[in-house]
Formats: C-alpha cells, sequence, structure tokens
C-alpha cells in the first residue's frame, strides 16, 4: 500500500510500527516521505498515494476523493505556528504592507495567520511568499523578509537566529475558540476499507507509546539534523490524545477552522457533516 507522509518526527515515530512489520493484519507499506506542502498537492492527483498526511487546510479540495481517518494526524495545544520578525515588540502593525515568507498557502499555518491577521494587522499585510520552511528563518535573519510563520521544531530553536516572537498563533486561536488546532490530517481514498485503516494507524500510534526507543533510529534517520532532544520534544508535542483518537473535541476544531476559512474565502466551503463516515 502507498502511503506518504513528512520526514519529521512525530509522523516517523507514529508510523515506524506499521512501516516496520509490527502492526499485525496490515499490509506492508510502500514510503514516500515528502513535506506537507507536497502532500498536499499530491492528494490533489489522480495518480496520489493510498493514505497520506497533509494539512488541514487542504483537506477541503480532496475531501471528495479522500476521507479523514480520525487517528495517527496532528492536533493540540501549545504546539501552534509562530509568526517571527528580526525586531522585538508584539504590536502586530509592525508587519502593516510588509513582505511574510509563509510555507504553503495551503497549511492550517496560513489559515491561523489569515485569520488572526485580518483581526489584528491594520490594513493587512502586504506580498505573501511561499518558500521551504527551513529557508524563512534565515530569510528574515538576513532581512530578505519582513516577518516569518514558521512551524515544526523552528519553535523550538527560532532564537538561535536571533529572531523574536511577534504571535503564538495556538495561543491566540486557542484563547479564541477554546479548541485544540488542527494540524496535520490523515487521509485515505473513500473506496478503501477506512475501519481497517483506522485500526492498524491506532495500533501503529500504541506500540509507538508502548515502545517509545524502537523507532529512536528510525526518528533520528529522517530528522533532518535534529539533535536528540529536539526530536523527542517535538515527538512529546505533537503526538498526544487527538493522535490516537479525533474525538468531539477534534472534530470541533476542524469544523471551526475549516468554517472560518471558508467564511473569508481562505478555502472551498464543504458539507462539514463529511469529515466524518
Amino acid at each position: 500500500m502507498k502511503i506518504a507522509f513528512s520526514p519529521c518526527p512525530n509522523d516517523t515515530f507514529v508510523f515506524h510500527a506499521w512501516a516496520h512489520g509490527l502492526v499485525p493484519g496490515a499490509p506492508e507499506l510502500e514510503i514516500q516521505y515528502a513535506d506537507i506542502d507536497i502532500t498536499n498537492t499530491l492528494a490533489t492527483r489522480v495518480e496520489g498515494p493510498e493514505v497520506m498526511k497533509i494539512s488541514y487546510a487542504a483537506l477541503p479540495w480532496v475531501l471528495k476523493d479522500y476521507a479523514l481517518i480520525p487517528c495517527g494526524g496532528a492536533l493540540g495545544r501549545g504546539c501552534g505556528p509562530l509568526v517571527l520578525t528580526h525586531a522585538d515588540g508584539t504590536d502586530p502593525s509592525v508587519i502593516s504592507g510588509k513582505r511574510v515568507a509563509v510555507p504553503s498557502e495551503r497549511s492550517t499555518a496560513y489559515l491561523l495567520f489569515r485569520l488572526w491577521a485580518a483581526q489584528n494587522v491594520p490594513g493587512g499585510v502586504g506580498e505573501i511568499v511561499v518558500m521551504p520552511f527551513h529557508e524563512i528563518m534565515p530569510a528574515v535573519r538576513d532581512g530578505r523578509i519582513d516577518a516569518g510563520l514558521v512551524i515544526h521544531e523552528a519553535r523550538f530553536t527560532y532564537q538561535n537566529y536571533g529572531l523574536s516572537l511577534l504571535q503564538d498563533l495556538g495561543s491566540w486561536w486557542e484563547t479564541d475558540t477554546n479548541l485544540p488546532i488542527p494540524l496535520g490530517a490523515i487521509i485515505a481514498r473513500r473506496h478503501m476499507d477506512l475501519e481497517a485503516l483506522t485500526k492498524w494507524t491506532r495500533a501503529s500510534v500504541e506500540y509507538a507509546w508502548a515502545h517509545p526507543e524502537a523507532s529512536l533510529d528510525y526518528v533520528m534517520r529522517h530528522a533532518q539534523e535534529l539533535s536528540v532532544e529536539v526530536a523527542k520534544a517535538h515527538i512529546d508535542l505533537y503526538v498526544n490524545e487527538f493522535t490516537r483518537d479525533l474525538g468531539e473535541d477534534g472534530f470541533a476544531a476542524i469544523t471551526a477552522l475549516l468554517g472560518r476559512a471558508a467564511e473569508e474565502g481562505l478555502v472551498p466551503k464543504i458539507d462539514l457533516s463529511a469529515l466524518r463516515w
């Protein structure tokens, strides 16, 4: 079975057991490692993998062909994207009309940024520049970009670039909605056995928690030069109770994000009841 997910520690931690034949009854995986901006695009293609990790922000474009698997993904609290600048201060007006780098225009981070900016940045931001997430902090540091929207392990390392936090978008979202942040979704083509896929994914998550050291070599092999400490902090933050099961709060968070984004014209309007099957 073809599957695509990122090489980030949370994804390799979650899928280690399945990838290594440790989930009883689960089919062998043919894995494509790809950053989420790539999988967001793969999901729109007829030949896209049967299962993949995408951003919740990309879900409205693919929900006709793919179903949401209610486990294995990334939602949480205290794990939102950050808006960084080179200057000190937390006044959002400093990015009015400015150039802002983002890792994708079909990402939860981008939706949160645009929803926050609509409420808080007078006159709105200026040019949006899409670039790979690992290039954003150096670009802000070097003055090529006025502000950057960062994700993943950048939350733990941005101080190393001499950058300042303008806004934690996760904190803003949680205060505004009292809901977790929907980041990454596991999806599967609708013709597949969705109940079995859910069972195998959840079993892989539970194996990872029961044997946390078993996946360490696999995680670090794909961790893009992260230290073991940062990789473990990444896993602790993004693999949580919502990874085991979305639950009512998880579905409420997804509905709130996609509903608000559709009202702002950032994503297509969808039948939100189609999130469940």
